[in-house]
């Protein structure tokens, strides 16, 4: 199955891998400050599932694609430890081989690790009971064996740690219900949780079996440490949903910084709001939770949530854009047409004149009341 997974690289992939290395270099960036304190220096970038380094077509997969951007930064390859890991041999050799290759990968301070060893109940137990150094881990894994809740809390737990996994939906979608894989449904949704879960989907519409499955498993993840869960959705030529990328930390910054390199990847936008969703038919396609509210709604939201209060454009950012298609210059362009329009008062704390088009974060906006 994985020999298959990795015969051509798609345009699923390719965007799968760029968001990836994207988030690596920009989280890296934002820790390193702060490694001396909580990681001794170093950095470490894990991916349990990592292949054997490329398609069958020669274009790279994620782990070489990462260890290109930690080569091209001299900070970067000075501070990663990086852990590969595949349960089949063949891939492990390759992946070796391939990572011997790369051009400049002497650079790195620290040769990159490869085991050969099964996701399971012992992984779950070294992620959950060892603290690791700040890392982002990536989680791949064909189907959804070996993925789970206890897994995932385990290799954001300490500081500094996100983590991003593949979401296999057909096939977990087609799991909830069979009896026959039910261990691996509770160890991702929870028992109770899969349970519930099984009853509700039952009959029920292919959007809302979605929206019901998304969010029981946000909320699964947020009950187990991950307070800011974000999910990419995929599809396939015809528009049909196959699978997700799904985004988990207790960190906003992280939040944020994947939200925005989420957005950049979406194939479609409505009134410049992204759809974090990828189709190669390039179709616009029903959206479900808050991830699908339209640009108008926000100006109404804002309205209504923060009536009578008075909050700075940062701290609306991040109180009101968690589970929200919105990113900071949504919010910023719809608090200065409020406050053009004499909606809302806006002033500054430090007495700043104000620039022309510009709106500070640290910037006071005053709500009306709420009318009846």
């Amino acid at each position: 199955m994985t020999t298959k997974f990795f015969e051509e690289r798609g345009d699923q992939s390719a965007v799968k891998a760029e968001i990836v290395q994207k988030y690596f270099t920009a989280w890296a960036n934002i820790v390193l400050p702060a490694t001396q304190q909580y990681g001794g220096g170093k950095i470490a970038y894990i991916d349990l599932y990592a292949g054997p380094g490329r398609y069958k077509d020669g274009a790279a997969s994620t782990p070489l694609l990462v260890l290109q951007k930690a080569i091209e930064n001299p900070k970067i390859s000075a501070a990663l430890v990086a852990l590969f890991n595949d349960m089949d041999q063949n891939n492990t050799q390759t992946l070796q081989a391939e990572i011997n290759a790369l051009p400049g990968i002497e650079r790195l301070k620290n040769p990159p690790t490869i085991n050969c060893n099964p996701v399971d109940k012992d992984a779950e137990e070294y992620f959950a009971t060892t603290k690791i150094i700040p890392s982002f881990t990536f989680l791949d894994p064909f189907g959804y064996k070996g993925l789970s809740l206890r897994l995932v809390n385990g290799v954001i737990k300490d500081w500094g740690c996100d983590c991003v996994f593949f979401f296999n939906y057909n096939r977990i979608s087609l799991g909830i219900s069979n009896p026959l894989v039910q261990e691996h449904m509770a160890a991702l949704f929870g028992n109770s949780r899969a349970d519930e879960l099984k009853a509700r989907v039952e009959g029920s519409k292919p959007a809302l079996r979605e929206q019901m499955i998304l969010e029981e498993l946000s909320c699964a993840l947020m009950e187990m440490g991950g307070k800011f869960v974000l999910p990419f959705r995929f599809r396939n030529d015809a528009g049909r949903l196959t699978h997700h990328l799904v985004f988990v930390s207790k960190s906003f910054k992280g939040y944020e910084v994947m939200k925005e390199i989420m957005a950049s990847a979406s194939s479609t936008a409505d009134q410049g709001v992204a759809s974090f969703a990828y189709s190669p038919a390039d179709e616009t396609m029903p959206l479900l939770f808050e991830l699908a509210r339209p640009l108008d709604d926000l100006e109404g939201m804002l309205k209504q949530e923060y009536a009578g209060k008075t909050a700075s454009m940062r701290s609306i950012y991040e109180q009101h854009s968690v589970g929200r298609p919105y990113l900071s210059k949504h919010y910023k362009g719809v608090l200065a047409k409020m406050d053009d329009a004499g909606v809302v008062t806006v002033s500054d704390p430090e007495g700043k004149p104000r620039k022309r088009g510009t709106f500070a974060d640290r910037l006071l906006v005053t709500f009306p009341e709420a009318t009846i």
